[in-house]
């Protein structure tokens, strides 16, 4: 149960994000759902890594739309230096994942807020 309540959680932090964003369209919204069964089994194997999922998740997603539609999320800190670029999840593998700018060395949201970093 503890492993579908974190896989659970993970996908609504994730998808709070994207729509935030404003780019939760289906086709994105189902990167979210490829993600976490990706990482169902990771997290089955590796029960104490639950914590660590949503940041997980949240890079895979980020990743999959690189590929498929640009930089996401863009970091607000950033937004008019003229070198757009992507937020980070900070840390890469650990509990309490944020969205960080590295350029500027700031933790921006963490994973699931990006709404008060987005529009403030």
């Amino acid at each position: 149960m503890e492993l579908e309540q974190a896989l659970h959680a993970a996908r609504a932090l994730v998808l709070a994000d994207l729509t935030a964003g404003r780019v939760a369209e289906p086709d994105i919204v189902s990167l979210v759902e490829d993600a976490v069964a990706a990482r169902r089994w990771w997290v089955e194997q590796w029960p104490e890594g639950a914590a660590f999922v949503a940041g997980l998740i949240a890079q895979d997603v980020q990743d999959a739309l690189l590929e498929r539609h640009g930089r996401w999320p863009l970091c607000p800190v950033c937004v008019h230096s003229g070198d757009p670029h992507a937020l980070e999840v900070e840390p890469e593998l650990g509990p309490d994942p944020h969205w960080a700018c590295t350029k500027q060395a700031v933790l921006v949201a963490p994973v699931g807020h990006l709404s008060s970093a987005l529009h403030d």
